[in-house]
């Protein structure tokens, strides 16, 4: 996600409402791991969240990036931080058994004078139990404070230029579903098919370039697909099976998630009923998603649906989606399902998700949504129904 992609007015409304959270919390300095909330304030995009990195962000200045040596140019590179923003830890800490990389941290902290009211993402894939453990034994418990959430918070509400770059995630999503609804055949390896739609996704229609989504697809079958999260496998694709297939395109780091499924032969009643009370919850999701409506109030017209036609969804419905890193697009805030009285607001977005699996199959029918005052408006031009193949 290259810095260049948003203007230096919207980097610094960023921070200015990252900062007027961290005075809200009592957060004099954020330690932010997360490589989305990193890439959302300073641009910065690398296949480095395998090791300790942060953008550290005080309460006033510049943020600065902090990472391993190898990393920094590509700090320079990505990022509209200057060269004096860009700190590193010694290469020889990489995955060492007695120097840890955030020792390197502590002195950086120390050399500032920022060691106390620490904001650092407790719960949060990139944030280690020992990288903690070295803060704490440094500045004391009562030094840090857990921020989780406290930027990705910031994130909900897309800008125009945000909007854009999910449009055309979009259009990659629906060719890659094009490419699947065009190979789908029994018979074939469903290794070769998955392969084919992932090579869509990258090389794109019409000269739009892909990147790599933060979520493999998933593309269970059969008695497979009672299960929400399987991946694929080289069984061949068989009569009889409903097959979905979740997949996004990404474009500079942001997503548009969608499902769809398959089937091939003639589809049971009970897997067309559920297809129907599917259709009918996205309409009157895309009707009721207005400001103002609270998502357990959105998350009603899937239950709801579902309900009238005799089944029982027992997991959430929804999450809101925009840029992200592996392994999750989601932005782990908001969720669609009772008893989250959030209200919405324009330019929102959102993955609906409104899957049913029952113990012998599963059939999911997803979109990628904005929030507007018209109701929710899909980020990418896709069949609903599912697909039948003789």
């Amino acid at each position: 996600m290259p810095a260049s992609d948003f203007s230096t007015t919207e980097y610094a409304d960023r921070l200015s409402r990252t900062r007027a959270a961290m005075a809200a919390a009592g957060v004099e300095t954020l330690l932010v791991a997360d490589p989305s909330n990193m890439a959302w304030l300073t641009g910065y995009d690398g296949w480095s969240f395998y090791v300790p990195q942060l953008v550290i962000l005080h309460a006033s200045g510049n943020p600065l990036w902090w990472g391993r040596t190898q990393d920094k140019p590509g700090a320079a590179q990505t990022t509209w931080l200057t060269p004096e923003d860009l700190f590193d830890w010694p290469e020889e800490h990489v995955q060492h058994p007695d120097h840890h990389p955030v020792d390197a941290l502590v002195t950086l902290l120390r050399e500032r004078g920022w060691t106390r009211a620490l904001g650092v993402e407790m719960d949060n894939y990139y944030y280690s139990a020992k990288s903690h453990a070295v803060l704490e034994a440094a500045f004391g418990r009562d030094a840090l404070s857990d921020a989780t959430g406290l930027v990705n918070w910031q994130r909900a509400v897309k800008s125009s230029a945000e909007l854009d770059l999910m449009r055309k995630a979009g259009v990659l999503t629906a060719h890659m579903h094009s490419v699947l609804r065009d190979g789908f055949r029994e018979g074939r390896p469903k290794h070769e098919l998955v392969a084919e739609v992932q090579a869509a996704g990258v090389a794109g229609p019409d000269g739009l370039a892909g990147d790599y989504p933060a979520i493999a697809p998933i593309a269970p079958s059969g008695l497979e697909a009672s299960a929400s999260h399987i991946t694929w496998n080289d069984r061949p694709l068989a009569r009889g099976e409903a097959t979905y297939f979740e997949i996004s395109g990404c474009y500079h780091r942001y997503h548009c998630p969608a499902s769809r499924t398959l089937y091939l032969g003639e589809v049971p009643a009970d897997i067309r009923r559920a297809e129907e009370a599917i259709l009918t919850a996205i309409d009157d999701t895309m009707t009721r998603a207005r400001p103002g409506v609270t998502c357990e109030e959105v998350a009603a017209c899937v239950y709801d649906s579902f309900a009238r036609a005799g089944y029982v969804k027992g997991n959430r419905t929804g999450y809101p989606i925009g840029l992200s890193y592996p392994p999750d697009w989601g932005e782990r805030t908001m969720s669609l399902r009772p008893g989250d009285t959030t209200p919405l607001a324009e330019n929102m977005t959102f993955h609906l998700m409104p899957g049913l699996w029952t113990p012998d199959w599963g059939v999911a029918i997803t979109e990628s949504f904005i929030i507007t005052p018209e109701g929710g408006k899909c980020l990418a031009d896709i069949p609903r129904g599912i697909v039948v193949r003789g």
